[in-house]
């Protein structure tokens, strides 16, 4: 056995306890950072150890909060300063990185990352984490009980759970280094990894909007023509997608330039969608084809990494790829400093074009046919094996980072396939990959954010529809719009993105605009203009919520425990969750008025359109009223977001259901604001906002405005205004306006509606007001 070693204690400061190689380090009272053996050169913790009282009684050193308990095997028993047990340690190999921990019997723990098979709760869960298109990972575990783990090491890294314990298990590594967190609850785990590694700052209102995109717009007066088009049905748009191949052939694979013949004014094209008013977001690789400017340089500091990655072949027209003329792309190090400035240098074309966002797509990156040289290759800080994990995170970092110093008063909002722990200060919004198109893997979406949501990284958005929707093009090529089953996934689909924080219909197969699906007047089409047009009137709410992300550490898409955690009812619950505090989003993901139709393929299946036809629904009446049974959490009570009807919480209830209407409550003692319906942000103002208020318990919103679009809110250029809601007076007070900025609103009305229909108009000058209803 070991020699063990006494515990080293500081009065104030950081506590160590050394048995071997063991330390253990408060960064806060709350807070624990333990290494055995070397500890990881960070990539993700940018907090300083906090000057921290702890007090050591034997083998045991606590602070206000928490305890650390070391046994004669030296494993630690993490408890809380009370003494209830938290998680212990069982068993660990320092040499191999591993360490396993011991859990209560019934005691679920969710996180890890966008684990795409349906499940909240990673109990019995056994997967290789290594990032891909369809799976990321931030290593972030948090438990029922309050407590979560970050788990710091960037290589691939087993994770299982079995009746041995808890374990995890890294391919690579010097020693076992771990934080682990006691946030009391699912909110305070956030907050905590919110505090180690980076706050959220704000994307611009905007992003808020509805997002127009496909498998791509193959010339400039294509992508042009949609927003036109969108304008011209009064159906609301911020955003249009320019994907891949405007640089030209795949030799040319990521230029970050307009080189292709149908794109030959690029920037005329970003600034006549400006005129438009909408805003533009492009594609943009972490790779990069051997006659980029980009690849010379980066190739001649020996900057690229040697693996296969996409596209495999030059020849960008023929599908599928011939492979006798490899492409020659390469993905450049991350990692490296230097290639980061090389890769924003070239970059910086086209944000002084005018872009307003980036699509930074495979920041996973592809990896095909992975050879262990490849694995060894050196990159910076260590092999690529070493550093694997963290490639979306660097990539996306290097994008902030120099933005921020080259600020042109736009806030930084880049949409990224991948993402790693600490990605959530950096300004990014990670989408689920190029997921298949069914009923399958639209259920799997739910918890596969609401997962990823729990790592500390609130932005999750998913391409609405799926990406794949080939097996539904029944009549010819593009034709799954008009086919009754995709319709109703897409319709489904729509209806769940409302949900998400960034709302954008994508895919590749077929086009996924609104006229697609038909005309105005019929019901799919009617049907995706509702829920667009209730997205506008959310922002309100949505952009409040955005802010109470940033300075209150919340997050938008909130598991049904994060607020019920004592209804054990929800400790599983997959197809419903909160948006913000207030609305209970559940939307419908099985099939309605059509079949089920299974489709399994992956990226690279989908990709090679290895997909099986099936058979064209017919003659759907989607006039049908249909049922649905959603449950409740117990605790509050429930509104129906469409009828006002009361449910009490802590039950089953069956709704009426029709293909145009989302399932959503409200709880009692919420204050919803909702604005007017718009074509694009910034159309109207919200000088006569609707406060809906949800009476039942006391309640409070804070409604939050700013510019808009640039990072004046960081020196205070807000303002806020607080609704507090008294149940048993009856009164809702509406507190002095905190702040200003440019271009406020000084006067405005708010018009009060109960859910008994009762209205009333308040004029507001931004001095208290209290309303009696």
């Amino acid at each position: 056995m070991k020699r063990l070693l006494s515990l080293a204690i500081m009065a104030i400061g950081l506590a160590e306890a050394q048995a071997q190689d063991v330390k253990v380090e408060f960064i806060t009272p709350s807070i624990v950072h333990v290494v055995k053996g070397q500890p990881t050169k960070t990539l993700v913790i940018t907090a300083k150890p906090e000057q921290v009282k702890v007090v050591k009684k034997g083998n045991i050193t606590s602070s206000s909060e928490l305890t650390v308990k070391q046994d004669a095997k030296g494993n630690l028993t993490f408890l809380t300063a009370k003494g209830k047990v938290l998680l212990r340690e069982k068993n660990c190999d320092v040499k191999e990185a591993r360490q396993t921990f011991t859990l209560d019997k019934d005691e679920a723990i969710y996180g890890l990352g966008t684990i795409q098979n349906g499940k909240m709760n990673r109990r019995g869960e056994k997967k290789r984490m290594e990032q891909s298109n369809l799976e990321d990972f931030q290593n972030v575990l948090q438990s029922i009980k309050g407590w979560g783990i970050y788990w710091e090491n960037y290589s691939p890294t087993l994770f299982e759970d079995n009746a041995n314990g808890m374990t995890f298990d890294a391919e690579v590594g010097d020693g076992v280094d771990y934080y682990f967190m006691y946030g009391k609850s699912a909110d305070g785990v956030i907050a905590q990894m919110r505090y180690l590694s980076g706050d959220v700052p704000m994307f611009p209102l905007w992003t808020y909007g509805f997002w127009q995109s496909k498998e791509r717009y193959k010339s400039a007066r294509e992508t042009e023509s949609i927003v036109d088009q969108y304008r011209a049905l009064n159906v609301p748009l911020d955003g249009i997608i320019q994907d891949w191949q405007y640089w030209g052939s795949n030799y040319l694979w990521n230029a970050m330039d307009f080189l292709a013949e149908d794109f030959s004014n690029g920037k005329q094209m970003i600034q006549n969608v400006h005129k438009k008013n909408a805003h533009f977001m492009i594609s943009i690789w972490a790779s990069f084809g051997p006659m980029t400017q980009q690849f010379r340089e980066l190739d001649e500091k020996g900057l690229l990494m040697p693996f296969e990655t996409w596209p495999q072949s030059g020849i960008s027209h023929v599908w599928p790829p011939i492979m006798k003329y490899p492409s020659g792309v390469k993905v450049y190090d991350a990692f490296h400093p230097e290639a980061r400035a090389i890769y924003w240098k070239y970059l910086k074309t086209l944000y002084d074009y005018g872009c307003d966002a980036w699509w930074m797509d495979s920041t996973d990156p592809d990896f095909f046919n992975p050879k262990e040289s490849d694995y060894e290759h050196k990159v910076y800080g260590g092999t690529w094996r070493s550093q694997r994990n963290a490639f979306p995170l660097e990539t996306v970092r290097g994008i902030y980072q120099a933005q921020r110093k080259d600020d042109k008063g736009k806030r930084i909002f880049i949409m990224t396939r991948s993402s790693y722990a600490g990605q959530q200060h950096y300004g990014s919004n990670m989408w689920s990959g190029d997921v298949n198109s069914s009923w399958d893997m639209l259920r799997k979406q739910v918890p596969a954010g609401l997962s990823y949501s729990l790592t500390g990284n609130p932005n999750f958005n998913t391409d609405i529809g799926g990406f794949f929707c080939g097996s539904y093009n029944t009549k010819g090529s593009g034709s799954a719009p008009k086919n009754p089953q995709f319709q109703e996934l897409f319709v489904r689909w729509m209806q769940y993105g409302l949900f998400c924080p960034v709302f954008r219909s994508h895919g590749a197969d077929a086009p996924r605009e609104i006229w697609q699906f038909g005309k105005k007047g019929e019901p799919i089409y009617d049907a995706i203009e509702k829920q667009i047009r209730l997205r506008y009137r959310l922002i309100p709410y949505l952009y409040s919520t955005a802010w109470q992300v940033t300075s209150n550490n919340d997050s938008y898409m909130r598991p049904l425990f994060s607020d019920f955690a004592a209804d054990k009812n929800v400790w599983n619950t997959t197809d419903e969750f909160m948006f913000g505090h207030s609305i209970l989003a559940a939307p419908i993901v099985n099939p309605q008025y059509t079949e089920e139709k299974i489709i399994r393929t992956d990226a690279m299946t989908g990709w090679n359109r290895q997909d099986v036809k099936g058979e064209n629904a017919q003659g759907v009446d989607w006039s049908a009223t249909k049922t649905a049974t959603k449950y409740l959490p117990k605790g509050t009570t429930w509104y129906d977001f469409w009828t006002g009807k009361q449910y009490k919480g802590g039950q089953n209830v069956t709704l009426e259901t029709t293909i145009d209407r989302v399932p959503m409550f409200v709880r009692a003692g919420s204050i919803l604001p909702l604005g007017p319906e718009m074509q694009y942000v910034g159309e109207k103002k919200w000088d006569n906002l609707e406060m809906r208020v949800y009476p039942g318990a006391n309640g409070s919103f804070v409604l939050y405005e700013d510019e808009g679009d640039n990072y004046n809110y960081e020196k205070g250029a807000y303002a806020t205004i607080t609704f507090q809601w008294n149940d048993s007076k009856k009164v809702l007070t509406i507190g002095d306006r905190q702040g200003n900025y440019p271009g406020m609103l000084k006067t405005r009305t708010f018009t009060i509606v109960m859910p008994n229909g009762q209205q009333k108009q308040v004029e507001y000058s931004g001095s208290k007001t209290e309303i009696r209803l």
